[in-house]
Parts: C-alpha cells; structure tokens; sequence
C-alpha cells in the first residue's frame, strides 16, 4: 500500500474518530449541568459503600445535609411510624437509620444461600432477630433502640468478617457484590428532565423538583447535588 494510501486511511480514520467524539461531547452536552452532578454522586456513593460496605461513610458523603431533610428522610426511609417520634431527636433517627441500611447491606452478599443449612450459618437465631427488630412504641425507647441496632451492625460486620475468613465462597459473594454494585451508572443518550411530586413522605413539597438517576432520587442543595433517597430498599426492610 502506498503512502498516499495510508495517509488516506488515516486520515478517514480521525474523521471517525472525530466525528465519534463530537457525537459523544453532543450527547452529554444535551444534559444539564444538574443531571451531570447528579449521576456523579450517585456513582460516588456506589463507589464508596463498594469499598468496605459503610453506610454512614457513604450517606454523610453524598446524601442533603440539611437537618429537617435528613430527619424526613430518615423516617421514611427508615420506616419509622407514629406520632411520637416528635419527641425524639433528628440525630437518634438518623443515626437509627443509617444503622438499618447498614445492617441491611451487610446481609446482601448472604443473600439466597445454597441451602437451609448454609441459611443457618449464614443468619443464626441472633441475626435473625436483629433483623426482625421493630422500633419501639414509646419515644422514650428510642434512644435504646438506636443504641442497640449499632451494636447489631458492629456484631454482624464480625460476624460478615469470620464468614468471609473461614468460608471461601462467602468472600467469593462479598467480592462478586461490591464488584456489582461498584458499576457506574453512565449518562443516557436522552435529556434527563427534573420530576415533582416525590413520593416519599415529606422530604419534599408537591412542586419540588429532583432527579430520578436509576434507583436515586437526587436534589440540588446549595451548590450540590445531593441523594434523598435510593427506592429499591424500601421494600426490603
């Protein structure tokens, strides 16, 4: 093949390139600044729970930081009911909160166990009844409750740690989960637009606009985009 050849070839070769490119700069350039920050917190709390499954560490990094919005989200989320939670402050709710999601993603990986055998050591008697533990009637009762879901979520991270050390295939679930769940969420090729009406409780009102980005919902905070919450957990609890 001739230079002159080559050089044709090449240069056809840039122009798809180029072309590829600028399809590709377009198609982000479609979406709002907005919908960029927001795919870009989702992934950043992907990427964190993905490194050694903490909740808390993930939550303060990426969820609203505002107080009366936490406090909401930490109720429906948490699913936390009764008018007597007036009395009980915002950081023992959060706090209870992010204990549940905590304990919740630590026994994703232990999810669908080969057998009943292997459900036993997965989740003995103990375990069990963490996760059956309801929160309390009384306001008064909280403050220990919260107390002791951390207790459960330090105690099954333990006991997640011995599994992972004696049992090959239990480390082979806890790799193969953060491997899954560590994938980014990458932009679409359409717009994204913002939605209203959030459903979920009131860590909203009616006209407040945020983004549905996969299973998150994200909102504009001050000079970020910030999670409120993600769906898909809420049937799980």
């Amino acid at each position: 093949m001739s230079i002159y050849s080559t050089t044709k070839l090449i240069c056809a070769g840039l122009i798809v390139f180029s072309c590829a490119a600028l399809g590709f700069s377009q198609t982000k350039a479609r979406q709002r600044r907005d919908v960029i920050e927001a795919f870009r917190v989702c992934n950043r709390f992907k990427t964190l729970m993905a490194e050694d499954l903490d909740f808390d560490r993930a939550f303060e990094a990426t969820f609203v930081r505002n107080a009366a919005r936490r406090r909401e989200i930490a109720i429906t989320e948490g699913e936390f009911h009764g008018d007597n939670l007036a009395s009980v402050d915002t950081a023992t709710l959060v706090d209870a909160f992010k204990s549940r999601m905590e304990l919740l993603f630590l026994s994703m990986p232990l999810f669908s166990p080969e057998s009943d055998e292997v459900a036993a050591t997965f989740f003995p008697p103990k375990f069990k009844e963490a996760f059956k533990r309801d929160p309390p009637e009384a306001a008064s009762e909280f403050a220990s409750y919260a107390a002791q879901l951390k207790r459960d979520v330090a105690e099954f991270r333990g006991h997640l740690d011995q599994l992972a050390h004696q049992n090959p295939n239990v480390a082979e679930r806890i790799r193969e989960f953060k491997r899954d769940f560590a994938k980014r969420i990458e932009l679409p090729a359409q717009p994204v637009k913002p939605l209203t009406a959030y459903s979920r409780g009131q860590v909203l009102g009616v006209k407040e606009e945020y983004y549905q980005i996969g299973e998150y919902a994200v909102i504009r905070e001050g000079r970020e985009m910030r999670i409120i919450g993600i769906r898909f957990f809420t049937r799980l609890f």
